[in-house]
């Protein structure tokens, strides 16, 4: 049998149905899983008939490449990979790339490429977004390390990825952890996108009390606008006609409000205050995760601290499409944190993100893909420079035609009991962004008077710091009205 030209070790899923999709551009692969039965399975199940060797040893599986071989590692991120790695790395020979598709830690990604860049092996970081649908039919991938690597996989990763009109959705991301950096802030967006639409959701059906049917139409109606058209407003329309195959009725209503979640939203969360780029649309979905698994602590406190909802008085349709603006607003206030954070990241790590180019590949593919990203994409290549998407003069102007609704929504929803910590963290991300002046003047005087921190002045240039001895004004002195 001839060389194998892609090589994929890990079965799951996702391992599996990449693998299927690079056999099916007519690439001849070779898998390996540790579980043998796992690899028989596979073969007897999804493989039968196509291009795809299986291998039961890794010594087998390396033997059976075309050089300079190309591996995908598909295991679960952490050590097993650096596993994995560890027992390839003596069966491979200089030039041979290792990818790794997982939702890896860019640190362990920028870790994993010097080391092998050093020993003559290339390694290629690969967000893959899209699930397993993506990764069958076509994902967004965003490669980033070792760029001989990249260039030599270019011709299989340009015809597996979701393709759109200006091109499939891969691009070179840039060296070291970028690609993953990049994943990492995808998910990041991702987790405050999937929040904006639950609160949407929770208004909807808590204060105006939509059906599931009801539901469905509003979201496939949001789904047809040039703002909301996505992926995600697409599924959430689709999740309201499904079922419960005992109950007849809506299945959503039976699933348990205490969301999961895998660690790249906390991460970006992390990265963000290490960067010191400001992204609140994302904390708050990150702690609204944290606060549903609270659940029974919930259901027990709902019993000693009365949580009754009102129901909204006015006019429904009106307040839909009020709600329809407040998610258009919030969800570019999501995008736009996340592309302030890639800036910065790409400052400070050298990754030389092209942030045009990253709103391209996310138009097909992958989870968060949106029509808007067209915009977006538009926005960078106009100005590369672009410190905010709020600045770029066709998002600047479309939320601000809409502000007045969007404000409307949380002054609603407070009154009603109803908790919107996205749409809330995104207006006030909105409205501090364009202060020229914010309180922490107030801030600065405080830890300058208890820690001598010192503090810049308003009437000299940046940069220069004083000091203040402060004067403690007692209780007698505000009595008499004497503090000289």
């Amino acid at each position: 049998m001839a060389k194998r030209t892609f090589g994929v070790i890990g079965l799951a899923v996702m391992g599996e149905n990449l693998a299927l999709n690079v056999e099916s551009r007519g690439f001849p692969i070779a898998v390996y899983n540790r579980t043998a039965a796992k690899t028989e399975k596979f073969m007897e199940t999804r493989a039968q008939d196509k291009d795809i060797k299986a291998a039961y040893s890794l010594e087998e599986f390396v033997q059976t490449l075309e050089r300079p071989r190309n591996i995908l590692v598909m295991v679960k991120a952490g050590k097993p990979v650096d596993a994995v790695i560890g027992q390839l790395k003596p069966l491979l020979d200089e030039g041979d790339t290792i990818i790794d598709g997982g939702n890896s830690l860019y640190e362990d990604t920028e870790r994993r490429t010097k080391d092998l860049e050093s020993s003559g092996l290339g390694f290629v970081g690969m967000g893959v977004s899209g699930g397993e649908e993506g990764a069958l039919n076509g994902p967004s991938l965003m490669p980033g390390g070792t760029e001989s690597g990249y260039r030599d996989l270019e011709p299989i990763l340009t015809k597996i990825a979701a393709q759109v009109d200006d091109g499939p959705c891969v691009t070179y991301i840039g060296p070291g952890g970028a690609g993953h950096y990049v994943k990492m802030v995808h998910n990041g967006i991702e987790y405050g996108d999937m929040q904006l639409i639950a609160e949407a959701y929770d208004l909807m059906k808590n204060t105006l009390g939509l059906s599931a049917d009801e539901l469905e139409k509003v979201f496939t109606e949001w789904n047809k606008t040039e703002e909301l058209n996505s992926f995600l407003i697409e599924i959430t329309a689709d999740i309201f006609t499904n079922l419960d195959p005992e109950t007849k009725k809506p299945l959503v209503d039976f699933i348990l409000d205490a969301a999961g979640q895998k660690g790249t939203g906390r991460w970006t969360v992390v990265s963000s205050l290490e960067l010191g780029v400001p992204i609140p649309t994302m904390y708050a979905a990150v702690n609204a995760r944290v606060m549903s698994s609270y659940k029974e602590e919930r259901v027990a406190a709902s019993k000693e601290i009365e949580a009754s909802v009102s129901k909204y008085e006015g006019d429904k349709q009106e307040f839909i499409n009020k709600v329809r603006d407040a998610l258009y607003c919030s969800k570019m206030c999501s995008y736009a944190q996340g592309m302030a954070l890639l800036s910065k990241a790409s400052a400070e790590f050298n990754f030389n993100l092209d942030l045009a180019e990253i709103a391209r590949i996310w138009k097909g593919g992958c989870i968060i893909r949106a029509g808007f990203l067209d915009k977006i994409k538009q926005a960078f290549n106009d100005n590369p420079n672009l410190a905010n998407l709020l600045l770029a003069p066709e998002f600047k102007q479309s939320i601000l035609d809409r502000q007045s609704a969007w404000r409307e929504v949380l002054a609603t929803a407070n009154q009603l009991g109803i908790a919107v910590p996205a749409f809330s963290s995104s207006l006030d991300y909105f409205d501090s962004y364009r202060r020229a002046s914010l309180p922490q003047n107030l801030t600065q005087a405080q830890r300058d008077y208890f820690g001598a921190h010192t503090y810049e002045r308003v009437d000299r240039p940046r940069g220069e710091f004083v000091h203040t001895e402060w004067t403690r004004v007692d209780e007698k002195s505000l009595q008499t009205g004497n503090t000289d």
